[in-house]
């Protein structure tokens, strides 16, 4: 593939969308604004009675449907869902090719009390991708709806995972993970199967050249309730795209830029049909997905417990929290004790350096992690600030 990928995405990169809290109101101005020939559409509401919007482009006879925030606080590839979409606008020949050979039904937010929430489920606390049988909730059904109605040649399942996975026991965080579902318990490849696993193949050559040994491939235990192994049932090649972690990138701002690389990258290897040779042997050779890391690793800490003192370490963990329409990191302490197993994006050493604190002078586990070494070096929300 001989197109610049990276100046590609600095082109088309969608300024107005930043961070990780990205709700409604953040796209619905953007969509407006894209509706150049009635792409935009309403296709149903959320419990709450929110627009679920779907934007259909493109006129040809390969049909790819994507859809996003079906976790509301998972929105790396919504942002890269919109960088993608500027391609399609931006009158290039590249985008004339893919208008001519494909049409794409996106639908960016299928979840958006989610996404106002930032809460993986619904407001019904839901999961919507544990709901794909049952149908209970309005967003699942506008789903199927589309599948339905639109019969796609391929889906797009578009995900963020959590900073706690690594690239097997690599040490690399897994900054992009895929997943061609399942369609039986006992996991056989069929030919749609296949398809999307060929496709995963090819996607996977090209973000080694950009984030080499950073991408992962997601467990594929079988559960129908999980739309990706409904839909692959269905006879539709699905693919699971799972943003997660690049280093010192919470805002996952480097990350959204691999999720477009393999948006554009999948849709060129889908037109010029280079996923008919089985790849099968080049997919399971992507290391799996592990949980291996927390976000803070501390070593090598004395901690006195009544008296008796020990060397030990411990680890941190940022959750996400919505205060006043902003995403917080707040670091907790997560584990205490044996960490021989993981990584920490951020590692520090204490070299035998005495724990304190402003509570009773041992970390003790979901306390803020806010605490001294040797009653001189000070810790704030994990990191160190002095």
């Amino acid at each position: 593939m001989t197109m610049n990928l990276e100046q590609l995405f600095d082109e088309n990169k969608e300024q107005s969308l930043y961070g990780r809290y990205i709700t409604l109101d953040s796209i619905e101005s953007l969509l407006n604004k894209l509706n150049t020939n009635n792409q935009l559409e309403i296709i149903g509401k959320s419990v709450l009675d929110k627009p679920i919007y779907k934007y259909q482009i493109g006129a040809g006879k390969i049909k790819i449907l994507l859809w996003s925030q079906m976790h509301g606080n998972e929105s790396t590839t919504t942002k890269g869902l919109f960088d993608f979409i500027n391609v399609l606008h931006n009158g290039s020949e590249l985008a004339k090719e893919l208008l001519e050979a494909f049409t794409f039904c996106c639908i960016p937010m299928l979840n958006p009390d989610g996404a106002k929430l930032y809460t993986r489920a619904n407001a019904n606390k839901v999961d919507l991708n544990r709901d794909s049988q049952d149908l209970s909730q309005p967003e699942s059904r506008v789903l199927r709806a589309t599948f339905e109605n639109f019969k796609p040649d391929f889906c797009f399942n578009l995900h963020d995972q959590r900073t706690i996975f690594g690239v097997a026991d690599s040490g690399k965080p897994a900054t992009v993970s895929f997943l061609a579902p399942a369609y039986n318990e006992a996991r056989e490849i069929n030919d749609s199967r296949l398809k999307a696993i060929n496709l995963i193949a090819g996607i996977n050559e090209v973000l080694q050249r950009y984030i080499p040994g950073q991408i992962g491939r997601f467990d594929d235990s079988f559960n129908i309730n999980c739309i990706g192994d409904t839909f692959q049932y269905l006879g539709v090649p699905t693919v699971l795209f799972e943003a997660g972690h690049f280093p010192n990138d919470y805002d996952r701002e480097e990350t959204r830029k691999y999720i477009f690389m393999a948006l554009i990258s999948s849709f060129k290897i889908i037109n010029e049909n280079d996923i008919v040779i089985s790849k099968f042997d080049n997919y399971l050779s992507i290391p799996q997905n592990k949980v291996v890391f927390y976000d803070f690793i501390y070593k090598n800490i004395k901690i006195n417990y009544d008296g008796i003192e020990i060397i030990t370490n411990f680890a941190s963990q940022y959750k996400e929290e919505l205060i006043e329409n902003q995403v917080y990191f707040n670091a907790y302490i997560a584990k205490i004790g044996e960490l021989d197993d993981y990584f920490g994006h951020l590692e520090y050493d204490g070299n035998n350096a005495l724990y304190s604190d402003n509570h009773k002078n041992v970390p003790e586990l979901d306390q803020k992690a806010d605490f001294y070494l040797k009653n001189i070096t000070k810790f704030v929300n994990g990191l160190m600030i002095s």
